[in-house]
């Protein structure tokens, strides 16, 4: 929405316009009252860079007609790192609490945890103990983080871990840090209605992009991306987002800017490309470029197995013919899916073709699909996914599918986790003849297969014929690395469903132990 004079938006009928005084008022007092403390910039004024000036003049510029009060009430922000969020956040509260006109303001620094919302309050308080004029008026106390105007009754403040406990906040301004490393919404919810009995409180979280797509922050990303397709979806909430087109590859520099609006002073290009250069050689640091440097949401905290790599082995499979076959299964502690993965080794060329299954219980499958967006329905239909009827695992239907697969395919010997349920199983499973090894998820009995897996793809050696769950279960795959060098796919790191990989690595560790082991892969520990 263009900025408009206030006469202009009462013959327009609109409840908002633009003033110039109070826009120019707050951009003065970033330039005038405060200073950088620290790096290159450290001593300067805190001249605004073009982004952050529009930041603050739309942020503050725009007022109520009817008392001209704040429009925006709620601002989400996000960039990637290394942008100057945390400055831009500290100087935010500082005007918060001495220039906006609000008799004993109380306003608070939150985040994912006390010392990170400390973070912006460092800031804030070097800022203040770098500008005479605020030195004049205001009291930095560190031992209780806060700074003090106690000339107005009014003050900022750091809240600790527990705060979504406090009561009787009566914020006038809320800052909140890095919204994505939030756990859960229990803090964003308390906080958020705190300032109900203020005049024009506001609410600005800052962050980088994600992984949790079920979490506070991906909620109001999407939010904000609704806004900024049309304000009159809200007008009361202010947008700023940068980050890389969706239908831009990482790897163009044209598109790099995009995410880094102080691209040039506080983002150095020849450090970005070297950075790109590391991570089109990693996975795992693909996954951070994407979300630190590019602002892009990914799957996973740490994505282990490259999309790139993994495509290679979307390959039609070959006959099993009499080549040998082993699984792995990865049973569903009460619902979601169960993964039965084989795996059929070809001991010319080293290479592996693998054909998944998969179970959910029905009534799981609907609930699912629609509250976390997975096509569990279109899968379904399509399928690659079997349904049991009720909302948990039926273990009669699963037994009975498992024994008519291993006996189609002749599988010599299946892994199991004899943790929950494995362990009754296992013991239908060989009172039918199929040999079943107890076999754990973690330390040093995945490790060797998951380096293994690793491996084959990263050599185009496995051929997955592009099985949607199971390249879905790939594309959420993080791993865990332990203090000895062991790694295994990790489902805590992993913010969706990763059975299929789990169970491809245990029929993977079932081949390394009957057989002679893959090259260049590391002994395998059995139990």
């Amino acid at each position: 929405m263009q900025p408009i004079e206030k006469s202009e938006a009462i013959s327009q009928g609109l409840d908002w316009y633009f003033n110039v005084g109070r826009a120019t008022h707050a951009l003065n007092f970033f330039s005038e009252w405060l200073r950088h403390s620290k790096g290159k910039f450290a001593g300067q004024p805190f001249d605004l860079l073009p982004w952050q000036a529009e930041l603050i003049a739309e942020l503050f510029g725009w007022v109520r007609v009817d008392d001209d009060t704040r429009r925006y009430r709620v601002a989400y922000v996000s960039t990637a790192k290394k942008s100057g969020k945390s400055t831009l956040l500290a100087g935010i509260g500082l005007y918060l609490l001495v220039m906006d006109g609000e008799n004993g303001a109380e306003v608070y620094g939150a985040a994912a945890d006390r010392e990170q919302a400390s973070v912006v309050y460092r800031e804030a308080a070097s800022m203040v103990r770098a500008s005479p004029n605020l030195l004049r008026v205001l009291e930095v106390i560190d031992s209780r983080r806060t700074i003090a105007y106690r000339k107005e009754a009014a003050f900022y403040r750091v809240l600790s871990a527990d705060a979504f406990r406090a009561e009787g906040l009566n914020i006038h301004g809320l800052l909140f840090d890095e919204l994505h490393a939030q756990k859960d919404r229990r803090l964003w919810d308390a906080l958020r209605y705190g300032g109900a009995a203020r005049t024009q409180p506001l609410l600005c979280s800052i962050t980088t992009a994600g992984y949790d797509r079920k979490g506070i922050c991906y909620e109001q990303y999407q939010y904000a991306r609704a806004v900024a397709a049309n304000w009159k979806h809200d007008p009361t909430f202010y947008p700023c987002i940068y980050e890389k087109p969706e239908d831009a590859d990482w790897k163009d520099s044209d598109c790099w800017p995009d995410a880094n609006p102080s691209w040039g002073v506080t983002i150095k290009p020849d450090d970005f490309a070297a950075d790109a250069r590391e991570a089109e050689q990693s996975p795992t640091k693909l996954n951070s470029f994407l979300r630190y440097r590019l602002n892009t949401w990914t799957t996973s905290d740490v994505r282990w197995l490259s999309p790139e790599t993994w495509q290679q082995g979307s390959l039609p499979l070959h006959d099993f013919g009499d080549r040998p076959v082993y699984a792995g299964l990865d049973l569903a502690t009460t619902y979601d899916l169960t993964a039965l993965v084989l795996i059929c080794p070809d001991s010319e060329d080293g290479s592996i073709d693998v054909l998944p299954f998969f179970w959910i219980p029905e009534a799981n499958a609907a609930e699912r699909s629609q509250r976390d967006k997975v096509p569990y329905l279109d899968w379904i239909r399509d399928g690659f996914i079997k349904v049991t009827d009720g909302n948990v695992t039926d273990y009669t239907v699963l037994h009975r599918d498992l024994t008519e697969l291993c006996s189609r395919y002749g599988v010599r010997q299946l892994a199991v986790d004899l943790k929950f349920n494995g362990q009754m199983i296992a013991n239908m499973l060989q009172g039918d003849g199929v040999e079943v090894r107890g076999y754990p998820q973690g330390g040093r009995a995945m490790s060797a297969p998951a380096k293994a897996l690793e491996n084959l793809i990263t050599n185009a050696k496995v051929r997955h014929a592009g099985h949607p769950v199971l390249s879905w279960c790939a594309g959420n795959a993080s791993v865990h690395e332990d203090r000895y060098g062991n790694i295994f796919p990790s489902k805590a790191k992993s913010t969706e469903r990763i059975d299929g990989i789990v169970a491809l690595c245990q029929a993977i560790g079932c081949w390394m132990g009957n057989e002679q082991k893959p090259p260049d892969t590391p002994e395998i520990f059995f139990i």
